[in-house]
Formats: C-alpha cells, sequence, structure tokens
C-alpha cells in the first residue's frame, strides 16, 4: 500500500494541488483512503452515485461515454496529480461518465462525509471553485473546436492537449504522447481512417513522428501553428 507520507510529494505535481496551502494538503491526504486498482478496473460507471472525490497518485484513467451505437468516446485523460469526481458530491445527480483504469493505478479517495468537512473549510472551498472554472474552461474550448475548427487543427490541439497532460493543462509540453491511433479517434470522434490520413500529413510536414502506441512531436512551435488556425 502506498503510505500516506508520500502523498502529498506525489499530489503536489499539480498545479491545483500544490497552489493549496499546506494546512489544506496535508488536510486533505488525512482525509482520504489509498486504494489500488487494476488496468482495466473501474472507478466507477456512469449512473453511480457519487462516493469520493478522487486524487490519482500513480498510473492513469480515462473518463469516457458510449454513443447510441456503442462506440466508446474518450473525453479525458487522467494522470497523476489530477483531481476529479467533485460534481456528483456537490449537486448530488449520479455519476455523468465512465471512469476506468487504463495501466495498474492508485488513487487517493476522499469519501462524502470527509468531503462535506473539507467544503467547510474557505480555502478549499474557494480552489474547488476555482478547479471547476477551469472545468468549464476546458469544456467551453472542446466546443468550439467542434464547432469551429477543420478535422487537422482539432487533431492538433488535441495532440498538444495530451502533450500538457490533457486534464493538467501544464506548461511545458511532452515531446512524446503515450497514446494509440485508435485512442485519440475517440477522443476526436473521427474515424481511425480520417485521423490517420491527417497524421501522415503532419508527419510528412515534419511536425510529427508516428510509433506504435504513441506519437512523437518533433516542433511543438509548429503544432501551436496549427492548432491555432481557424
Amino acid at each position: 500500500m502506498y503510505p500516506k507520507s508520500d502523498l502529498l510529494e506525489a499530489l503536489s505535481i499539480n498545479t491545483w494541488f500544490a497552489a493549496l496551502p499546506l494546512a489544506e494538503r496535508k488536510a486533505m491526504v488525512r482525509a482520504g483512503e489509498v486504494t489500488t486498482f487494476r488496468a482495466g478496473e473501474m472507478l466507477y460507471r456512469k449512473g453511480d452515485a457519487g462516493a469520493s472525490f478522487v486524487g490519482l497518485v500513480e498510473g492513469a484513467f480515462k473518463v469516457s461515454t458510449l454513443g447510441e451505437d456503442g462506440r466508446e468516446a474518450i473525453l479525458a485523460v487522467m494522470e497523476p496529480g489530477n483531481w476529479f469526481g467533485e460534481s456528483s458530491l456537490l449537486d448530488g445527480l449520479p455519476r455523468p461518465h465512465d471512469v476506468t483504469a487504463i495501466h495498474d493505478s492508485i488513487v487517493l479517495a476522499i469519501g462524502v462525509v470527509e468531503f462535506e468537512r473539507l467544503m467547510r473549510r474557505p480555502a478549499f472551498a474557494r480552489a474547488l471553485g476555482a478547479l471547476l472554472c477551469s472545468r468549464v474552461r476546458v469544456l467551453y474550448s472542446l466546443v468550439e473546436d467542434a464547432m469551429l475548427r477543420s478535422t487537422r487543427t482539432r487533431i492538433a490541439r488535441r495532440l498538444l492537449a495530451l502533450a500538457r497532460g490533457d486534464a493538467t493543462m501544464a506548461v511545458d509540453a511532452r515531446a512524446r504522447v503515450t497514446v494509440s491511433q485508435e485512442a485519440l479517434a475517440m477522443m476526436l470522434g473521427i474515424t481511425r481512417q480520417t485521423l490517420s490520413k491527417e497524421l501522415k500529413v503532419l508527419a510528412r510536414d515534419g511536425v510529427l513522428s508516428l510509433g506504435y502506441g504513441r506519437i512523437d512531436i518533433l516542433s511543438v512551435p509548429e503544432l501551436d501553428k496549427r492548432g491555432a488556425l481557424a
């Protein structure tokens, strides 16, 4: 089991958590329970009651939903340091999405009672409000992409988001994005064939390099430029 003494440092790689006063971070670590998940195991399903506010310590989770035709749409990838699952604890409504471990993972789960106690702390409540605001900004950006931008531009922007940790949105982009083309197509809601065609154009132009289960970004500035085009 992951020792709680190491959790503070592990979770502080996330900018939101790291910006909290030390007293709030320690209170969150004390309030949570460490739980492990195997790859493919579900943290929760769409329709479940909200039972915890979750901090990801190790591993990765995908946030997904199923369409009417049974196809899976991957909405986000949660990486170490990310916190999620707060909405159902705040509004009392069922979980809106499926969350599944991509790799063997470790989480710190703060239950309903402890979450309500934390919400009585002004610093934590303000920070949670800021976290929700960041989620709204991301959602509006995704809607804008879907309505106004070309497929190639959307691909560039999604790759940049993944390179910056997707939900984490770090300032610096990683050179390698570990994602299959099938999963990336699911995130974008396009066919695997359409994605492959567009990635080959970007590879031909020297913007990125394609590998098995990964995409290497050869020029972040050029990808940024492609993602800025309307």
